[in-house]
């Protein structure tokens, strides 16, 4: 059975700094692409960053430099470091998992950002 489970989401103010985590279970972690998706309030889900098995990241052009994804194999957990976090980042953030046709999705975790 695959699971993705999301944790660290929170309620935290603006200019702070949050750290997810996606540990997956039922996967040959290693060899899947990984990212963190996020969905806002009547907004269509978005890709925030990505990590290829080698890898490789990239970032939406609204957390660059402010978000940092990252991988550990060893503990098949994936991590999305957030700092200088701003309202507009208020969503739920979802994790994937991706190799060839196969697509896994976690449960969601919820990040607001408010004072």
């Amino acid at each position: 059975q695959v699971q993705l489970v999301e944790s660290g989401g929170g309620l935290v103010q603006p200019g702070g700094s949050l750290r997810l985590s996606c540990a997956a279970s039922g996967i040959a972690f290693n060899l899947y692409n990984m990212g963190w998706y996020r969905q806002a309030p009547g907004k269509k889900r978005e890709l925030v960053a990505g990590i290829t098995s080698g890898g490789t990241t990239n970032y939406a052009d609204s957390v660059k430099g402010r978000f940092t994804i990252s991988r550990d194999n060893a503990e098949n957990t994936v991590y999305l470091q957030m700092s200088s976090l701003k309202p507009e980042d208020t969503a739920v953030y979802y994790c994937n998992a991706v190799w060839t046709i196969l697509t896994y999705w976690g449960q969601g975790t919820q990040v607001t950002v408010s004072s």
